[in-house]
C-alpha cells in the first residue's frame, strides 16, 4: 500500500504573478507595475495596477501592454499599499509562481522557501524538456515552453498578463502536486536552488 502523502491544503495555496516596467538608465531596472495573486481554483484575489514610485523610462509596452495612462490613473494603488496587501495575503502560505524571486524582489517581501512552488524550478519539469534541448542546468524553461509542452496549452501569446501567468503556474503545479508534495514529505526537496543573487527573497 502506498504511504499517505500529506497534502498541502488547497486553502494554503496562492498563485503570484507580476508585471513589471524599466526604470533608470536605459530602463534595465525592474520595477513593479501589476500583481495578480489567485486562490487555488484560480479565482483572482488580488489583480491592480501599482503607481511608480520612480520615473519610468521603459514601459516596455510591446511585452508588457502597459501604456502610462495605466500607472498615472487613480485607479494604481500606492506601491506601500500593494506590499502591504501582498505580505498579509501570502503570510504562512505556500505560494505557486513561475521564477518567484523575481516577484519576491520587485515586492520588496521575503518568504520562507519551503513555502514556495516555483515551476521555474521543480526539476522533474526540467527533466521532461531535456529531450527537447533545454539545458539540463541553471537555465529554466520559459513559463510558454512549459505550458506547451507539459499541458498543451497556450500561454502568453499577447502582451504579459500577471493573471494568466498565475494561473498557467497554477496548474502546472497541480498536474504534479501529489509527487512534489510527496518529496517534500520524504524529505527531499524537488526544486533546484534559485539564483544566489536573490537569496535576500526567501527566509
Amino acid at each position: 500500500m502506498a504511504p499517505h502523502v500529506a497534502a498541502v491544503s488547497p486553502e494554503r495555496i496562492l498563485a503570484l504573478a507580476c508585471t513589471v516596467v524599466g526604470v533608470g538608465p536605459g530602463g534595465s531596472t525592474s520595477m513593479l507595475a501589476r500583481v495578480a495573486i489567485t486562490d487555488y481554483r484560480g479565482t483572482p484575489v488580488l489583480e491592480c495596477y501599482v503607481a511608480p514610485t520612480m520615473p519610468v523610462t521603459d514601459y516596455r509596452t510591446s511585452s508588457t501592454g502597459i501604456e502610462p495612462a495605466h500607472l498615472h490613473h487613480s485607479s494604481a494603488y500606492k506601491f506601500d499599499d500593494v506590499q502591504q496587501w501582498v505580505s498579509s495575503l501570502i503570510r504562512d502560505r505556500v505560494i505557486v509562481g513561475y521564477s518567484l524571486w523575481h516577484d519576491l524582489s520587485v515586492l520588496g517581501i521575503p518568504h520562507p522557501a519551503v513555502n514556495t512552488r516555483d515551476v521555474a524550478l521543480y526539476q522533474p519539469f526540467r527533466n521532461a524538456l531535456r529531450p527537447l534541448g533545454q539545458s539540463a542546468g541553471s537555465q529554466s524553461a520559459g513559463l510558454q515552453t512549459l505550458t506547451w509542452q507539459l499541458m498543451r496549452r497556450r500561454c502568453q501569446e499577447g502582451h504579459l498578463h500577471p493573471l494568466e501567468n498565475a494561473r498557467a503556474a497554477l496548474d502546472l503545479y497541480r498536474s504534479a502536486a501529489h509527487d512534489w508534495e510527496r518529496a517534500i514529505a520524504e524529505g527531499h526537496w524537488p526544486c533546484a536552488l534559485p539564483p544566489s543573487s536573490f537569496s535576500r527573497c526567501y527566509i
